[in-house]
């Protein structure tokens, strides 16, 4: 009878904090994976189940993928026998403010909240207790809408945080609508580019070096306008127009703006998405496992539609860009998260284990999947 009682007492508390209801969702969601389609000698599996998976970066030479969250976590991932299938999910700092943003760099972790950014010594020497971070650089606008950093380190040994706007369209203040960049102590901040509205994927073509970024378009203006859209720096001070348009690099005008002038040349975008379908992470394929038609190009997920009267979305597309480092063209490389009776998953970030395999978050169904190529 006592121990009735106990395994009662167990699973109330399980049920209290959601774990059960996570538990439950792992078969569901491997019984859904066979709906995932990819070109031909790909396949797709499950890597790891992580609550609210969004940001990842993969530390070396340990291989941790680090994955940051909307809620108060950061996660560390471990596959400490390299079969792809990871062997613990660690709860590697709490009690953050919205630790999204998530990158590595010489032993030290990177993890960007709300309001600031923190870097983490060591971060691979105690996965259960970490040093305490350090705070290099707290004068980011803590603002709840778009609020969700995104960072990344460029080849420049750099820091570069996405500064999303704090609305749907309005006036800028401060570092609101910027990329910024910064020495990796957080010291030398400055402006990289402006104009955008809500930047999310950052990544740097392996060949020319060149900055890409995805930026989310404005809500509540129709189905099809206006569309998200990838935007190129190869130079500090660009401008790209927000809230003149109503997207970064884009044509069409914002409510509002129809007779207000920009402050300088707005710069275009190189490529527009579907509107609405919420182009998050972005990664240039770096290594030579997949076929030669994906190298040196870009895998682009998108989260998916939430105010579109037919969804879409709910995917990962692939870039082709030239010799000249140009993307070329869109095509849809795995689909299968949107079904007739809605979605299931909702990819967020793409980056690449040292063995050439793809790793895709999903902050809907809290997972993170395992792309390989097998060539059969």
């Amino acid at each position: 009878m006592k121990r009735f009682v106990g395994q009662g007492v167990v699973l109330a508390i399980l049920l209290a904090f959601g774990f059960w209801s996570g538990l439950a969702q792992q078969p569901r969601i491997e019984s859904l994976l066979p709906q995932i389609r990819l070109p031909q000698g790909f396949k797709i599996s499950i890597f790891a189940w992580v609550p609210g998976a969004r940001s990842m970066t993969v530390s070396s030479p340990l291989g941790v993928v680090f994955v940051g969250t909307r809620q108060d976590t950061v996660y560390a991932v471990v596959d400490r026998d390299k079969n792809g299938v990871a062997d613990e999910v660690i709860k590697y700092a709490t009690g953050l403010k919205v630790p999204n943003g998530v990158d590595f760099k010489n032993g030290f972790l990177y993890v960007a909240e709300q309001h600031r950014i923190l870097r983490y010594a060591a971060a691979e020497f105690d996965l259960y207790k970490p040093f305490p971070p350090d705070v290099i650089f707290d004068k980011l606008p803590d603002k709840a809408l778009h609020g969700w950093r995104y960072i990344r380190i460029g080849p420049d040994n750099k820091l570069y945080v996405a500064v999303g706007a704090p609305c749907n369209i309005c006036d800028l203040e401060g570092y609101e609508g910027t990329v910024l960049r910064m020495n990796l102590d957080g010291s030398n901040p400055e402006v990289f580019l402006s104009g955008q509205r809500n930047i999310v994927g950052m990544d740097w073509h392996p060949r020319t070096r060149v900055f890409y970024a995805t930026n989310n378009g404005a809500d509540g203006m129709g189905d099809d306008v206006p569309p998200d859209t990838l935007i190129r720096a190869d130079r500090p001070g660009l401008f790209f127009g927000f809230p003149y348009v109503a997207t970064a690099g884009g044509k069409v005008k914002s409510p509002g703006y129809e007779d207000k002038q920009p402050p300088m040349p707005v710069t275009p975008a190189v490529m527009e998405f579907q509107a609405h379908s919420a182009t998050l992470g972005i990664h240039f394929y770096r290594g030579k496992v997949f076929p030669e038609p994906y190298r040196s190009g870009a895998f682009v997920a998108r989260h998916g539609s939430w105010n579109r009267s037919t969804p879409v979305g709910y995917d990962l597309l692939f870039i082709q860009f030239d010799a000249k480092g140009n993307p070329v063209r869109q095509q849809p490389f795995a689909t299968g998260w949107l079904g007739p009776t809605g979605a299931w998953g909702r990819p967020v970030d793409v980056k690449e284990l040292p063995d050439g395999s793809l790793l895709v978050s999903d902050d809907f169904a809290g997972v993170i999947y395992r792309i390989t190529y097998t060539g059969k």
